[in-house]
C-alpha cells in the first residue's frame, strides 16, 4: 500500500521529478461530468504517476487537473470554475485556486494560482501549463473534442 504520510522533502522531490508518458496511446479529454486517469512515469522508471483530469457535469467551467504519485497521493490539483476552497486556518481561496501537498494535511491546502498559468479560460492551454508545473516533459497525447 502507498504511504500516505509524505515529507515534505519527499512530496517536493517527487513533484519536480521529470515525469513521462508510459506509451503512446491517445488519450479523449474527458466529455461534461468525465473524468480519465492518464499513467505517467519518471524518467528512470522507478516512480509511477498519474495525470487525472476531470470536468463538471452542470458547471460545464468546472474543471480539475491532478497530479497523484504512489497511486493515492495528490501532489498538486488545479481547481477551476467552481467554488472557493477553505483552508484548514478558516481562511478562503477563491477560485481558481492551486492545492499542493503539505506535509500533516494532505492536499487539503490551496493557494492562489501562480502566474505561469497564463489563461485560465483556455482548458488546452491551462491544461500544458499545468503539465509543465508538475514537471511532465514528455506529455501524453490528448484529443480535444469540439463539444
Amino acid at each position: 500500500m502507498a504511504d500516505l504520510n509524505l515529507t515534505q522533502a519527499e512530496a517536493d522531490a517527487l513533484m519536480t521529478m521529470e515525469k513521462r508518458r508510459t506509451d503512446a496511446v491517445i488519450w479523449d479529454y474527458p466529455a461534461a461530468g468525465g473524468r480519465v486517469s492518464i499513467p505517467l512515469v519518471s524518467a528512470d522508471g522507478r516512480e509511477q504517476f498519474q495525470i487525472d483530469l476531470r470536468r463538471g457535469g452542470v458547471q460545464l467551467e468546472k474543471r480539475t487537473y491532478q497530479n497523484r504519485a504512489r497511486a493515492v497521493v495528490i501532489l498538486a490539483r488545479l481547481d477551476f470554475g467552481g467554488p472557493p476552497h477553505r483552508n484548514p486556518d478558516d481562511h478562503e481561496v477563491p477560485s481558481p485556486h492551486l492545492h499542493l501537498y503539505r506535509e500533516g494535511y494532505g492536499d487539503k491546502w490551496a493557494y492562489p494560482v501562480p502566474s505561469q498559468f497564463a489563461d485560465l479560460a483556455n482548458p488546452r492551454r491551462t491544461l500544458d501549463d499545468f503539465l509543465r508545473f508538475c514537471s511532465v516533459t514528455e506529455p501524453p497525447t490528448i484529443r480535444w473534442r469540439l463539444i
